[in-house]
């Protein structure tokens, strides 16, 4: 036997209200129904759901971590019954500006499949820092962007968030911090340090540094993440820098190893950004759409 969606519904509504009585009137269902459907899926699971006393019904373990998969599997049917289906027929010209480490470690992929998805539509795809990026937004000469979006303060802009790169500590294979339980600013402060400065990564770097009675000893200073990863897998200084362009191992093939960090490090966002209060075209609409479906995201705003 398998899951249904009507005992999911049932069983939801019976965990947040804590009563089959009020979960049926809820419904608008009787209360046999919900009794009945319970006991199905306590039966497919093999395990109690709930405990029943005189007060009502109240989650057992398994029924909390039970209700946690449920809300998922009801949010994953609400989105595939709302998409936002826009036809491959689309056609025209999209222009795209991007950030180095955006084309770089993250766009290529989705370029790929957004063109498969519309091939009609010719992305235009142009390399720029965020100031040029910002400026061409707000002179239409590109129509939107992808970007790292933490820096962007322009009141004239929408930005939306598509993910959160978290910063580690890079070092490289035997260093001696990979042998501590708690590694932080602190430590890093007293190790040779790389310092990225593409996509401002110095300015967003001192700021979570700044915070702190601590500084890096910076040795070098360098627009390369190559540079970065070459140097710290050689033992010549460590570096803090997203997920997203790590890789384990060097040109050189020496490895490269990643450190939690005990202090609060932001994530590095990357996300879109466009011209405030415009109205959107096909090919624009596509371009958010495929995002928000793609990284299962809300429903972006104008």
């Amino acid at each position: 036997m398998s899951i249904s969606l009507r005992q999911l519904r049932y069983f939801i509504a019976t965990a947040e209200l804590g009563q089959i009585s009020l979960a049926a009137v809820h419904l608008s269902i009787s209360q046999s129904a919900i009794t009945t459907a319970v006991k199905e899926l306590e039966q497919i699971i093999g395990v109690s759901l709930f405990l029943r006393t005189p007060q009502g019904m109240d989650l057992t373990e398994a029924g909390r971590q039970f209700l946690s998969h449920a809300y998922d599997i009801m949010k994953k049917v609400d989105e595939a019954t709302h998409l936002n289906f826009i036809s491959s027929e689309i056609e025209g010209i999209l222009t795209v500006a991007a950030t180095y480490t955006v084309i770089g470690y993250f766009l290529p992929l989705h370029i790929e499949r957004l063109r498969r998805l519309y091939p009609k539509l010719e992305i235009q795809l142009f390399e720029q820092n965020r100031e040029s990026i910002e400026e061409g937004l707000l002179t239409n000469r590109y129509d939107i962007s992808v970007l790292l979006t933490s820096n962007i303060l322009n009141p004239s802009l929408t930005t939306t968030r598509l993910l959160g790169s978290a910063r580690r500590l890079w070092v490289p294979a035997q260093h001696h911090l990979l042998q501590r339980d708690v590694v932080g600013l602190k430590e890093i402060s007293e190790e040779p340090y790389i310092m990225l400065t593409v996509d401002e990564a110095a300015h967003s770097s001192l700021k979570y540094w700044s915070g702190t009675p601590y500084q890096p000893k910076v040795i070098l200073r360098t627009s390369s993440v190559e540079a970065v990863r070459s140097m710290v897998a050689n033992g010549l200084g460590v570096a803090i820098l997203s997920d997203m362009v790590h890789r384990p191992w060097s040109l050189e093939g020496r490895r490269i190893e990643t450190i939690n960090l005990q202090d609060p490090i932001p994530a590095m966002d990357v996300g879109l950004a466009w011209r405030k209060n415009i109205e959107p075209s096909p090919a624009m609409m596509a371009f958010r759409s495929y995002f928000q479906q793609t990284l299962h995201l809300p429903v972006f705003n104008k």
